[in-house]
């Protein structure tokens, strides 16, 4: 099976109009998403806390945690993501089908914003 990416609009907060739309490789182990933290800077996004991650290569690396709203096939739901550095890659954590390689949703989406109009 080979790279799944999707698209999805990152928000501060659901209301704002401002977004950025990302093509993020989707990590079926990923706890959290990975976006780079310039991009969430840009948008207003406040780090609240430090975790410590293992890389692949055992190494302990340091970064920032912040909340935002993502975006996807038209549902908006509350997400915690790592402001990724420079060498990070950018990742959505969600699952994926391993016999149709599509995109399905995990339980961390049933949490969902809806905005009633």
């Amino acid at each position: 099976m080979g790279e799944t990416r999707i698209r999805v609009r990152v928000k501060r907060r659901p209301e704002d109009e401002r977004f950025e739309e990302l093509s993020l490789l989707v990590d079926a182990g990923a706890a959290y998403s990975w976006i780079p933290g310039r991009i969430l800077q840009r948008l207003g996004v406040e780090p609240s806390r430090r975790a410590r991650f293992k890389t692949i290569e055992g190494r302990v690396i340091e970064r920032s945690l912040g909340h935002v709203f993502v975006e996807y096939q038209g549902e908006t739901a509350p997400t915690t993501v790592v402001f990724a550095e420079e060498g990070d890659k950018a990742v959505f954590g969600l699952e994926v089908d391993p016999t149709t390689g599509e995109v399905r949703k995990s339980e961390a989406l049933l949490a969902l914003h809806t905005e009633e109009h």
